[in-house]
């Protein structure tokens, strides 16, 4: 039969599992990217005369396009098929790693970095998107915790591929290493996956396009901007006000139309809008996590980018070991008792974490990184599963696109909230008497310039007060994320939807699985 395509295919066609293996490759390059330019970062800036503004705007080109644009590339995905736009995603981010990798001055470098943004947003929704159409709901968790683990174990790995090129080739290696493998992705999407679209779905509106963009990029850049500058800071609060602005006028806009760009009424469906909650907020806390933890490795513990990298992959193996079996404790509890245990166990992770002290050592710091990489497969890769599960077929690009950029701005927001909490008690408890004025702001800066200063004027009760500063903010950060996974744990157990009854095979209707009239025209 002609149609015996993609949903048939759905439980039997062993190349599902090959067609997964390109989205992971997919979104492990996109979790390298993350991370990598942080090791680069003082190489480029040498070589490129880059000033610290350009810096910043090096890391957060890449970061603001990305969060603006995930919630239009789902529905182009909808709209012209997400195979299609996954692999155009993968061939924008292939062409610019390849600028990035070939440029010598600064403003092409930060346009090159907004590229692979442009391509990321289309590669990082889609990739989640096809997966109801590849994995029927029994497989369905394993496949999200596998992508959901690929992207995570990008994060870490970044640094240590960062540090080894940089060790052996120039600068520019950071973006070239993603050309093979987004070239890689995109062959496997050509020949693996099937192309699923919705043609009933509304026309792309530029107006509500842009008003998605700037908001989002608006507020990103603000989170991002606000720890250094202060959240009272007149361009911040202004920022803050313009973004809320651009969003409401947004949601105005799609409630008004007949045929919206934006879903809004996903969120009206209860099991979409808590699980992609519970998935934000972990995403918060681990974002606090991945912050604090680089600084303590490299400045306080000693140890270089590459190191640094492989110390933090205990927390990758919990959460691979999480992501295998999320399936069997779903079956036997449902979601809202493994997400719920997945939240509690993180929470107690973080609550151990912040007993951290200055004579503590790195055997510590692996024993409860363990424990987190548990406790976040336990909660995200369900609580991703059971809402890309509860949306409609034809929807799933704009749905994953929503659901991602929620995360994403979640992250955003656990790094800057955290992050000037980090350092504002960093520098009320550094002591910094006696040392001249400029020396003085650069130790009070980050505890790595504090070592800087240190090193450079023998000062070695600087060094002892930044290490001992330093690690009293890290445990605060730690014990305000334990506390907003307990938290949130809570409010999973008492506000997550019941586990309904798998459904018989023959009622596959019911799951949301079966073929639709669009789909049958493939």
């Amino acid at each position: 039969m002609v149609t015996l395509t993609q949903h048939d295919a759905v439980g039997r066609d062993p190349r599902r599992w090959w067609a997964l293996g390109a989205l992971v490759a997919s979104m492990l390059v996109l979790g390298f990217d993350m991370t990598i330019l942080n090791v680069a970062l003082p190489t480029m800036a040498r070589d490129l005369d880059a000033s610290t503004g350009e810096q910043q705007w090096m890391a957060d080109a890449y970061v603001v396009v990305f969060a603006a644009l995930m919630l239009p590339a789902g529905l182009l995905g909808d709209r012209f098929g997400r195979r299609r736009m996954l692999i155009t995603g993968l061939g924008i981010f292939l062409a610019g790693s390849l600028v990035g990798a070939l440029v010598d001055d600064v403003t092409p470098l930060i346009v090159a970095r907004a590229l692979m943004g442009v391509g990321g947003a289309l590669v990082m929704p889609l990739a989640m998107a096809v997966l109801p159409s590849l994995f029927g709901p029994e497989e369905r968790t394993k496949a999200v915790g596998a992508v959901s683990a690929a992207s995570a174990l990008g994060l870490p790995l970044g640094p240590i591929l960062g540090g080894w090129l940089l060790d052996h080739f120039w600068w520019g290696s950071v973006f070239l290493v993603n050309v093979p493998m987004a070239a890689i992705g995109i062959a496997a999407c050509v020949f693996l996956l099937p192309e699923t679209r919705d043609p009933a779905s509304p026309k792309v509106d530029i107006v509500s396009t842009a008003l998605t963009a700037a908001g989002l990029s608006i507020l990103i850049y603000a989170i991002i901007e606000a720890p250094d500058r202060g959240w009272g800071d007149p361009l911040i609060l202004g920022l803050l006000a313009a973004s809320l602005a651009l969003i409401a006028l947004l949601v105005v806009r799609e409630r008004r139309s007949p045929r919206p760009m934006l879903d809004l009424s996903l969120l009206a469906r209860r099991g979409f809008l808590l699980n992609t909650l519970a998935a934000t907020l972990v995403m918060f806390v681990l974002s606090g996590l991945m912050f604090v933890l680089p600084q303590y490795l490299q400045a306080v513990l000693g140890h270089d980018a590459f190191a640094t990298g492989v110390r933090m992959l205990p927390m990758m193996g919990g959460l691979l070991i999480a992501s295998r079996g999320a399936q069997p404790l779903l079956a036997r509890f449902g979601p809202r008792a493994v997400i719920s245990g997945g939240l509690v166990t993180l929470a107690f992770a973080a609550v151990l974490g912040s007993r951290t002290s200055v004579d503590d050592g790195y055997g510590f710091t692996a024993l409860w990184l363990s424990i987190a990489g548990l406790g976040f497969g336990f909660a995200v890769v369900p609580a991703m599963s059971a809402a890309l599960g509860a949306l409609p077929r034809d929807r799933a690009g704009s749905g994953s696109g929503l659901l991602m950029t929620v995360r994403q701005v979640g992250s955003a927001i656990g790094i800057a909230l955290l992050g000037s909490l980090l350092a504002s008690t960093y520098g009320d408890r550094l002591d910094t008497s006696g040392l001249p004025h400029a020396a003085a702001d650069t130790a009070a800066d980050s505890v790595v310039g504090a070592h800087v200063v240190a090193a450079r004027l023998g000062d070695h009760a600087l060094a002892a007060s930044a290490n001992s500063s330093y690690i009293h903010g890290m445990d605060l950060v730690l014990l305000v994320s334990g506390i907003a996974a307990l938290v949130t744990a809570l409010l999973a157990a008492a506000l997550l939807p019941q586990p309904e009854p798998a459904p018989a095979p023959a009622a596959e209707e019911d799951t949301g699985m079966a073929p639709t009239p669009a789909d049958a025209r493939q």
